[in-house]
This record gives C-alpha cells, structure tokens and sequence, in this order.
C-alpha cells in the first residue's frame, strides 16, 4: 500500500456514503461499542451528531475517501495526562497496514493538540489479533490481561491493554 495514499482528516457531512460502506458492515462493528449503522440517515446523524463534535476523531482516508477512523479521548481531571485511543477500518481494506500508518499520522498531531497527554491506552478485545497487531506494530507495550473489563453488545469481555506514553518512539 503506497502510503501517500493514506491521510487523517475531520469527518464531513459529504462522507456519509464513505461512512455507510463501512460503518454498515457488522465485522467492523463487532468490537465497536456503537452499534451497525444501517441507513443513510444514520449515518449523517452519526457524522453530525458524534464524529465532528468529538474532541479529535479523524477519518482514516485513501485517496480522500473514508474508510475508517481514528478516535482519541482525553479523561479529565486528574486523570488528564490519559487518552483513550480507538480505530476502525472497512472489511475490506484489512490486512493492507492502512490503520498502521494511520495510527502512526495520529500519534504525534494527538500529543501536539493536547500537550498536557503523557499516556495512550488502547482496550482490545481478546480476540480481536488484527487490532493487537496494529498496536504491537506501531510500537504500543502490551500491558496486561484484564479479565471481564469491558462491556460490549451486551456481554462483559476480557480485554487487553496497550500503552504508548508521549517518550515512547513510533516503531
């Protein structure tokens, strides 16, 4: 995958098609906490309503199309020095290292925009190996095993997490 291909920028209304291809697809939102995104309508409210209001979520784009996204949420208070990081990327464009290098973009301009940031964690489920090997690649520590930690689509999982602190280099 030629990497000039690949870019981060904010959610547009004009994406919702883009959105749908893939927001639509129930193994992309298998691990998601948001649930399958069914209609257009949906779709531009998702845009409207969570994407562009978010504090940074990028759309993950080849040649200016989105095809997924990267979202980071800072805590407040005094857990402020940490974020959350998460990221999503149509079916069909799995396997192609596209997240890799766009979690690679994200890194430094997510540290840039919140300077008081030390500390990235990322929340994986088990079994989902691709989303560990992205993290693993970019140069994320695996930290721990966190038995029944997360609830998603109704069920209590096991999750792993990741760190990447603000000294750590991008792999």
């Amino acid at each position: 995958m030629d990497s000039s291909r690949i870019s981060l920028r904010p959610f547009e209304l004009s994406d919702a098609d883009d959105f749908l291809t893939w927001a639509r697809d129930d193994k992309v939102t298998r691990y998601l906490r948001w649930e399958t995104i069914t209609s257009k309508e949906e779709a531009l409210m998702h845009i409207q309503q969570v994407a562009i209001p978010h504090p940074w979520r990028r759309s993950i784009c080849l040649d200016d199309r989105s095809v997924g996204y990267i979202s980071v949420r800072p805590e407040s208070g005094n857990d402020r020095h940490r974020a959350h990081i998460g990221y999503a990327i149509g079916s069909d464009h799995w396997g192609l290292g596209i997240v890799t290098v766009a979690m690679k973009m994200a890194i430094p301009s997510v540290f840039e925009k919140f300077p008081f940031i030390v500390r990235l964690e990322a929340l994986v489920e088990e079994e989902n190996v691709g989303s560990q090997r992205v993290l693993e690649k970019v140069g994320f520590v695996k930290e721990g095993f966190l038995r029944k930690y997360g609830f998603n689509k109704g069920e209590i999982r096991d999750m792993l997490i990741y760190s990447f602190l603000r000294t750590d280099k991008i792999a």
